[in-house]
């Protein structure tokens, strides 16, 4: 039998201390009554006592046995049971297990909101990437299907279709790469190496790339000015090189016929502020909330025609978090769209 802990102590001793201070007091207001009520009373303190302390123990122990694996099962102690008896021993158990439902309440709806959300969030990622692969591979059925049916003997469209397909299968590709990035980025593989380098020539980089794109929408790549001088920044340059080539991309794609794309740098003391504008559609201010979320299109099948894969402005999002710098996008519908993202200050590179 488990022993009482000091408030249970104090109030057995509280009970005999009355009893006894009432006995002496009849004793001494009745002298005469000694001898006949003395033994009578001390028999019947004991058993009054006696059976006092058997039903309280037996009580207790009753209620420790029931609350005790609930207490267990709820808090999860990995201690042993004689330590587990002498924690519980040393408080309200009734009061103690109370606090812990509660606690276990509360965190375990939290948990299980979270973990509907990401079933939520899962049924919708995985559709999204099933929607955005079916298109290249129907496509890609559809003409070598053609090619299978006699069309591969036809030199007016055997060239075609099979360009075709390599331009599907080249999506596809894109595809796959954009996943496998932001799945390195989101779970922290990708291990960022910083190098001074400067930030212009990037762009001049992913202009000459990019060229061909833009000239045939007709929209011109241009710096707001002539930055003669390099600019130093400190960040991973191929990461840095992705983001830039996504955000051309997204300023060519929705980039009005004949517009023109903009660059331009602010110096903002120990970061350089890069902004990148065009005069597009623009976006709707419900919209843009949810721009850099994967597979979001504000225009999904003008984006999808340009070959899109949805998951360029959440690429851009994460590199820049992994950088812990911060992007912002200012839009309006028909005034164009303006992203301006910060990198730490560099110092000329050695190489």
């Amino acid at each position: 039998m488990k022993s009482s802990s000091p408030r249970q102590m104090a109030v057995i001793i509280s009970i005999i201390t009355s009893l006894i201070s009432g006995i002496t007091q009849l004793i001494l207001d009745y002298p005469m009554a000694q001898s006949h009520l003395l033994p009578l009373t001390f028999s019947a303190m004991f058993i009054f006592i006696s059976i006092y302390i058997i039903v309280y123990y037996l009580l207790n122990s009753f209620i420790f046995e029931k609350i005790n694996p609930i207490y267990k099962t709820i808090h999860n102690l990995n201690i042993p049971e004689k330590d587990l008896r002498k924690n519980l021993e040393e408080k309200d158990i009734l009061q103690e297990v109370n606090e812990e439902v509660l606690i276990w309440v509360n965190k375990n709806t939290k948990e299980i909101a979270q973990l509907k959300r990401m079933a939520e969030y899962r049924k919708g990622f995985l559709g999204n990437v099933s929607h955005e692969l079916k298109t290249p591979i129907f496509s890609i059925q559809g003409y070598i299907l053609t090619l299978l049916d006699g069309g591969l003997e036809d030199s007016k469209i055997n060239r075609d279709y099979l360009e075709k397909t390599e331009k599907s299968i080249n999506r596809m590709i894109s595809i796959v790469n954009d996943l496998e990035a932001i799945t390195r980025l989101e779970s922290g593989e990708l291990k960022l190496d910083y190098t001074n380098f400067n930030i212009v020539e990037s762009f001049v980089e992913v202009f000459e790339t990019q060229e061909l794109r833009a000239k045939e929408k007709g929209i011109e790549l241009r710096f707001n000015t002539n930055y003669d001088k390099p600019i130093w920044v400190h960040a991973d340059k191929e990461q840095i090189d992705h983001l830039i080539s996504n955000l051309i991309v997204n300023s060519i794609n929705y980039g009005k016929d004949y517009g023109c794309s903009t660059i331009s740098f602010l110096d903002m003391d120990e970061n350089i502020l890069i902004e990148i504008t065009d005069d597009g559609l623009g976006i709707s201010e419900e919209d843009i909330p949810r721009i850099f979320e994967r597979f979001y299109r504000v225009d999904k099948s003008r984006s999808r025609n340009a070959g899109g894969t949805g998951l360029g402005l959440a690429i851009v999002k994460h590199i820049i978090e992994a950088h812990n710098q911060t992007i912002n996008v200012r839009s309006s519908l028909e005034n164009g769209t303006s992203f301006a993202f910060t990198l730490r200050k560099g110092k000329k590179s050695n190489k």
